[in-house]
């Protein structure tokens, strides 16, 4: 059986979270009709998936947005913070250069609309330096927006201190916590995030919802505009008739998150552990800085085997990603690799292995001796750079 490993691009769906979305998909209800009993059943359980999703990072119930997912979150935060930004003079933009680009295409569209975007690199642990995004600060500075965990690495972002460092600032703040909401829960709790993006179909609810946290600070929530148009749903940013159903998966899904999350962190240590271990004889160079990274993910690269190579021979034992998932019909290089300036080597022969709290720990010694039958010894590759 090819045990799945790709967690990083979506999770498999939790047992009791199906049953929930499958509960109230036979409900019939939209949460937006008041008149009757039915669609104040709706809205019922909308609101106490509200409540579920806001606890898991110590939000209340009226910052939370849904959305379809952490994509459209990050366009609503971004974006939506446009006009603001127009109308006091503020279009500088900081943010880095490995994020998702479900961050770095919208801010190359706020780019072409006038604001001034600037790209904060990262160091070869996969880190971004606090210190330089405080260095960035401008009094036109409208926006920071940093990632809690990278998508790739799995790199954990120093987001407590840039938090820290932007204590005195006026500037918004973004994080784009697909990769950690209801994992890494201390760090997103922390009152100084602004704007908070979230995938449902990262945390074992169904692809297709997701929220965006918008806290309030000093009693006032961050000035976001709607970025589309048609209905007052969601405080009137974002229109459309809310999918009951798939906010119960993630209510749902956010509140076992909160209750499970040690349990849940120690088995993924475990499965670390015991995956690196069993690759030992590989000899496999992880990317970025494993004492920085979170135990789900892992990126690594075999000496003288190239991704596609490795896929290949594990095809019938793994499922994992070359690079994201989300650019991977591409097979372009890694931007966030690149950013990070590794060897061409390491960057060719990158893999992303990601796993869950339930996933299966699969045959490691058929894993390693499929890349001995691909006579990787015999490559003409190099630790070097060319």
């Amino acid at each position: 059986m090819t045990i799945y490993l790709d967690c990083a691009a979506t999770t498999p769906i939790d047992p009791r979270v199906r049953e929930e979305v499958v509960h109230h998909l036979d409900e019939v209800g939209n949460a937006g009709s008041r008149t009757h009993e039915y669609g104040l059943r709706a809205r019922a359980v909308v609101e106490r998936a509200r409540d579920h999703v806001a606890a898991v990072a110590g939000a209340s119930r009226g910052d939370v947005i849904f959305t379809s997912g952490a994509t459209e979150a990050n366009n609503l935060a971004l974006t939506g913070l446009a006009e603001h930004g127009v109308s006091i003079g503020r279009r500088h933009i900081i943010s880095t250069q490995i994020e998702h680009h479900a961050v770095l295409e919208p801010l190359a569209a706020l780019s072409r609309r006038g604001f001034d975007v600037e790209l904060i690199g990262p160091d070869q642990s996969g880190c971004v330096l606090a210190a330089a995004v405080e260095r960035a600060l401008r009094p036109d500075t409208l926006l920071v927006s940093v990632m809690h965990v990278n998508n790739e690495t799995g790199i954990v972002q120093p987001i407590d201190e840039v938090l820290a460092r932007l204590e005195r600032s006026d500037v918004w703040i973004h994080v784009d916590a697909a990769q950690s909401y209801g994992k890494e829960i201390v760090t997103l709790r922390n009152p100084r995030i602004d704007l908070m993006s979230l995938s449902g179909h990262k945390i074992y609810a169904p692809i297709g919802v997701g929220a965006l946290i918008a806290r309030k600070r000093r009693g006032q929530r961050p000035p976001l505009s709607p970025v589309l148009h048609g209905g007052g749903h969601e405080r009137g940013l974002r229109p459309g008739t809310l999918p009951v159903a798939l906010i119960a998966g993630l209510g749902k899904a956010a509140e076992l998150a909160l209750e499970e999350s040690e349990a849940r962190e120690r088995r993924c240590r475990d499965f670390r552990h015991r995956l690196l271990e069993g690759l030992t004889p590989l000899d496999p160079v992880i990317n970025g800085d494993p004492a920085r990274s979170v135990s789900h993910i892992v990126n690594l690269s075999i000496p003288g085997v190239d991704a596609e190579t490795a896929i290949e021979a594990w095809q019938d034992l793994v499922a994992i990603a070359h690079g994201a998932a989300c650019t991977s019909q591409t097979y372009t290089c890694s931007h966030v690799l690149s950013a990070m300036g590794l060897d061409q080597w390491r960057q060719d022969g990158a893999l992303r292995l990601s796993w869950s709290h339930a996933t299966e720990m699969p045959d490691l010694s058929a894993m390693v001796e499929a890349i001995a039958r691909t006579g990787a010894s015999d490559r003409a590759y190099s630790r070097e750079p060319a």
